[in-house]
């Protein structure tokens, strides 16, 4: 089992910074692909950006290209998404995950951590 925390959520005002962060404890030798994901009400959890623990080859939704950085520190287990530019369609609750492939049926997941995007 991987247990995951996420950190670093709150508020900030349009065209703000924040970085959030995923620490992973537990069979974290079993974790390949890490990422972030973010779900608003009445709708389907969203993939935002994911990153391969042994390269850098990090993937990212078009919506987020060019403002959201995700980044990794192996030898803390952590995982990073540095969000900048934020526009109020970023407000979500994002949830960090990691699988053993990217077609691991079974994916585990953090609580998720709020991320409000107003003025």
């Amino acid at each position: 089992q991987v247990q995951l925390v996420e950190s670093g959520g709150g508020l900030v005002q349009p065209g703000g910074s924040l970085r959030l962060s995923c620490a992973a404890s537990g069979s974290i030798l079993s974790i390949n692909l890490m990422g972030w994901y973010r779900q608003t009400p009445g709708k389907e959890r969203e993939l935002v950006a994911t990153i391969p623990l042994r390269s850098s080859n990090a993937n990212y939704a078009n919506s987020v290209k060019g403002r959201f950085t995700i980044s990794k520190d192996n030898g803390k287990n952590t995982v990073y998404l540095q969000m900048n530019s934020l526009k109020p369609e970023d407000t979500a609750v994002y949830y960090c995950n990691a699988r053993r492939s990217p077609f691991d049926s079974t994916p585990s997941w953090g609580r998720g951590t709020q991320v409000t995007v107003s003025s």
